[in-house]
């Protein structure tokens, strides 16, 4: 899993982790207690919050990771799939509000290491 930083407009937006591998991107946030930042999961264009312990906000991006859609999803919730997502970003519920993250965000993952 890498790690590094959400930006929009070159601003740090959050802490974030890149699931790069398929058994990372299964695993996503299932078990975490708790969890400060967000996840980046490629190649995902549905999601499921089964396992894990608290509600999500998620974002779907396009393959340049701009933001085209993004709801809340409650603990045991599924999405359907978005066909023109590329990639999902999943952070705590709440996150995005104060992150003011809305659809049409450009972003871009820096890895730290």
């Amino acid at each position: 899993m890498q790690t590094g930083w959400v930006l929009r407009n070159g601003e740090v937006v959050a802490a974030a982790e890149l699931a790069e591998s398929f058994l990372e991107r299964s695993r996503g946030l299932i078990g975490r207690r708790s969890y400060e930042g967000a996840m980046i999961l490629p190649h995902t264009r549905s999601i499921h919050s089964f396992g894990v312990r608290f509600p999500l906000d998620v974002a779907f991006l396009d393959r340049n990771m701009v933001v085209l859609t993004v709801l809340r999803l409650r603990r045991f919730g599924v999405t359907l799939p978005r066909l023109r997502a590329s990639q999902t970003l999943e952070a705590r519920a709440g996150c995005f509000e104060r992150w003011g993250l809305r659809p049409g965000d450009a972003l871009e993952f820096r890895a730290t290491s």
